[in-house]
């Protein structure tokens, strides 16, 4: 007799039940191996998962990445094993660097039994690009909701962009398991609200209501009415009484699959740690294993054999096969087929869908970028911007964005004619109004990015502080979303302290793999646009002036060509030491160059760098980076209107650092410019206190 088989027998147990019992077992032991991580939630929601995967999902295990594949987001990351899972029992294959499909599992056993530990692909929170299948990284709670409305999103453009009569490419759905956590924290209240006026019909979110969260009874803080909130949003509400009745949980997926207009919650009552009754407290969801007692006690329950460790019964993964597996395999088949055809009649948008899924940009994308002749009065980084973008985007069919009810002073909207607005109705439009919501457009544009769109988002930069945990999320998950963030400095003006960014882009500097491009005038904007649109694996924050600045004579100045390399020489000597060097970013590059004219004006062989990134030129070799500051020239003046932290790696210890050390005030910006330092007198008394200084020490 089997070890199934004798399970099965004393329990009268169905081969569903089995496999809902692996899922359990399987998130018990590796918690308990691992001693750390939360068992009570895999086990309460395995019914659910292996409901929605076995009989609804269409995936196919075998081409994990196939487009038109629905997708699974696991809001509630915390209960990673319950995905880990059904990702193994499943046979998820792995897939490489380049989307290429390899002959190992994305979940071994093994990784299992590593969960928590390090090179695992099991880690404590499913991380996107490190274990296929996990469709986004989740954690911090609400984060995967507003993800999966950008995927919903996503579909929603996509279909209405390539399908075609009798070729249906795009019309998967996005299904989301989520907990009392994850409806209370705001970026999902945002994203429900977008979801619900946009009437996402291809959204469902899971809703596990088993009323605990770390501190005890959701009672203590949750006590509103869940449904009657979404109904309020315009969702259509379902209610699931008992999380282990998988005929009812199936009947409220295929009432979501038939019910197109709007997008569904389904409430499901589960219970924290089922299968363990002496251990219903919160321990078990939150962060603590059971015990090997209570391992014993809850496998004793199942009729599982309790000094089994990492047990997959005989025929579990067969069942998996013959209903995810041969289900996916099927639709991806027939899609598959479809889509040679298509290809055959509508070889111009096939060419596009190629070019997304390699995340190329379109040929000729920036064939229309301008040139902006030189101009002392200028314009303002967000204004030439505005032609930028415009020009960009009407070459690259799939950037799509949008900002968070402020384009007419981000210049952020799409104005030519085929760019239309996406709206109900309209779900081809490349325009998103994504309302006073930054919270939720940071997780949205991540959502749209996954599912291959190009996708812009803007605001005020004060307000990435709103965005920042999207923001470090699409650095982690290595996606190219871009942040269009204006009004960069005091220099605003009258709105005052509350609206003046100051620590932003010191913040924004020190998340991982994030690009901060702060151009100087409207040529180094055309430049970082040509940056932004290559880019690949990484996000980046285009960070831009309200205030005009001048567009500098090129023939006089080096090439904005300088901006892609992070920093280079400006304007001055090209000796290998110049006297002293003056280091700008953004709208005070202008007031370096003013400084310099009044300093090679007195005899001084000084040097002006324009430095809009940070992040490409430390990617530079060392030869380029000392050629642009070479290290025996000591005197030094940074000049940008922000934060000074950070500037001491450029200029020296020693060297001077014009910034701001409080918080702005409500003033014109000329008067607010002055009163902080930013002007040519100061900057130019500081490079000659700089060479006082380094003469008197001898350099």
């Amino acid at each position: 007799m089997t070890v199934a088989e004798e399970i099965l027998k004393p329990n009268t147990a169905s081969i569903d039940q089995l496999c809902i019992d692996t899922i359990r077992t399987l998130s018990m032991d590796a918690v308990q191996k691992a001693e750390s991580g939360h068992p009570g939630t895999p086990m309460a929601l395995a019914p659910v998962i292996y409901t929605l995967w076995q009989r609804v999902l269409r995936y196919d295990p075998t081409d994990p990445l196939w487009l038109n594949r629905d997708r699974f987001v696991l809001s509630n990351g915390h209960a990673s094993m319950l995905l880990y899972s059904i990702l193994h029992l499943t046979g998820v294959r792995q897939c490489g660097p380049d989307h290429e499909r390899l002959d190992t599992p994305s979940v071994s056993l093994d990784d299992i039994k590593a969960f928590r530990q390090l090179d695992s692909r099991c880690p404590g929170h499913p991380e996107y690009g490190h274990t296929t299948g996990v469709e986004t990284t989740t954690g911090p709670l609400g984060q995967g909701c507003g993800t999966s409305v950008g995927m919903a999103i996503a579909e929603r453009w996509l279909s209405t962009h390539f399908n075609r009569p009798g070729f249906t490419i795009f019309d998967h759905d996005v299904y989301v398991l989520c907990s009392d956590g994850d409806l209370m924290e705001g970026v999902s209240s945002e994203a429900a609200s977008i979801a619900g006026h946009l009437m996402l019909g291809n959204l469902c979110w899971i809703y596990d209501c088993n009323t605990i969260t770390i501190e005890g009874h959701t009672d203590l803080t949750f006590t509103e009415d869940v449904a009657a909130r979404f109904l309020a949003y315009g969702w259509n509400v379902l209610h699931v009484g008992d999380a282990n009745d998988v005929e009812r949980m199936a009947e409220a997926l295929q009432a979501f699959r038939e019910h197109d207009s709007t997008p569904t919650l389904i409430i499901v009552n589960s219970h924290i740690g089922y299968g363990a009754p002496h251990k219903q407290d919160t321990s078990a969801a939150h962060g603590e294993p059971l015990g090997e007692e209570e391992v014993r006690l809850a496998k004793r329950r199942y009729g599982w054999p309790e000094d089994a460790h990492f047990l997959i019964p005989d025929g579990v993964r067969a069942h998996f096969d013959a209903g995810v597996g041969r289900r996916g395999r099927a639709a991806r088949t027939a899609w598959g087929e479809s889509y040679d055809a298509y290809r055959v009649q509508h070889p111009d948008l096939a060419a596009q869908l190629d070019q997304m899924a390699r995340g190329e940009a379109p040929r000729g994308w920036d064939a229309a970028l301008p040139v902006f002749p030189a101009d002392a009065k200028g314009l303002a980084s967000r204004a030439s911007s505005a032609q930028a973008l415009n020009a960009v985007a009407a070459h690259y069919p799939w950037l799509v964005g949008g900002s968070a009810d402020l384009s007419p002073s981000t210049k952020t909207n799409l104005t030519f004619e085929a760019a239309g607005d996406f709206e109900v109705g309209a779900y081809a439009g490349r325009n998103l109004h994504f309302g006073i919501r930054e919270h939720a457009m940071g997780a949205v544009l991540s959502g749209m990015a996954l599912s291959g769109l190009r996708a812009y988002g803007s605001s005020f930069l004060i307000f990435s502080d709103y965005m920042k945990p999207s923001i470090r999320l699409a650095a982690l998950m290595r996606l190219p979303v871009i942040y269009i963030y204006t009004h960069d400095s005091i220099g605003l003006g009258e709105d005052g302290p509350t609206h003046q960014s100051i620590e932003q882009l010191v913040g924004l500097r020190a998340i991982p793999n994030l690009i901060v491009l702060r151009p100087a005038d409207a040529n180094e904007v055309v430049e970082a646009w040509r940056v932004i649109g290559t880019l690949k694996d990484q996000p980046v924050c285009l960070v831009l002036s309200r205030r005009a600045l001048p567009t500098f004579d090129r023939t006089l100045y080096a090439s904005a060509q300088g901006l892609a390399r992070g920093a280079y020489v400006m304007a001055g000597s090209r000796a290998d030491d110049p006297e002293v060097i003056l280091i700008g970013a953004g709208s005070e590059v202008a007031v370096c160059v003013a400084a310099f004219k009044r300093l090679t004006q007195q005899g001084v062989d000084a040097r002006v760098v324009s430095m809009p990134s940070w992040e490409l030129f430390e990617q530079q070799d060392l030869a380029y980076r000392d050629s642009v500051l070479p290290p025996g020239v000591m005197a030094r003046v940074s000049v940008e209107a922000g934060a000074v932290i950070g500037w001491d790696r450029y200029v020296g210890s020693a060297g001077a650092r014009i910034g701001m050390r409080s918080f702005g005030a409500s003033a014109p910006a000329d008067d607010l410019m002055a009163r902080f330092g930013f002007t040519a007198d100061a900057v130019f008394e500081a490079a000659k206190a700089q060479l006082i200084t380094a003469k008197g020490q001898g350099v």
